[in-house]
């Protein structure tokens, strides 16, 4: 168990265009539905061609700092040159070597999902290179209560440097 984890892949990702709206506060309290009605309304209003993959990026650890102060960025990879209007940012994501793994099932899961990531990251002599980004595969169901995440957790890479 623990170092095989099948699940994590590592591959390169491409340099990306990201539409994307600014959030501050706790990570499973952002308004999801609304930031990404609101950038594909944006998209449309601007003649910009979207992605069809929502993400997230989390810029804080929930585990080392106070949870209203948490920053996250909720957007879309867009296809064309777009300017900054209607509070919604764009930025360029670099081209990066990455960890990914997915989550199907239950929020609750989440950490586990998350720790299985970090192991495997750890585990090959790399380390967390930047703000974990979550692509949204799906959109979340709600079953018997539960919420259903659909997403595909990718970590940044570098290599670690022995001291």
């Amino acid at each position: 168990m623990g170092m095989t984890n099948t699940r994590v892949k590592r591959e390169r990702r491409k340099s990306a265009r990201l539409a994307y709206v600014e959030h501050v506060g706790v990570y499973d309290k952002i308004p999801f539905g609304e930031y990404i009605e609101r950038l594909y309304g944006w998209a449309k209003k601007n003649h910009v061609r979207p992605g069809f993959y929502p993400m997230g990026i989390f810029l804080d650890r929930p585990d080392a700092n106070p949870q209203e102060k948490l920053r996250s960025e909720i957007g879309i990879q867009i296809y064309s040159e777009a300017r900054s209007t209607d509070g919604i940012l764009i930025k360029e994501l670099p081209t990066m070597e990455v960890a990914s793994i997915s989550h199907k099932g239950p929020s609750t899961e989440y950490p586990k999902t998350y720790n299985d990531l970090s192991e495997w990251v750890t585990g090959h002599g790399y380390e967390w290179a930047g703000p974990s980004i979550e692509i949204y595969t799906r959109k979340p169901k709600l079953v018997r209560g539960e919420t259903i995440l659909f997403t595909k957790i990718v970590a940044p890479l570098r290599k670690t440097v022995m001291a």
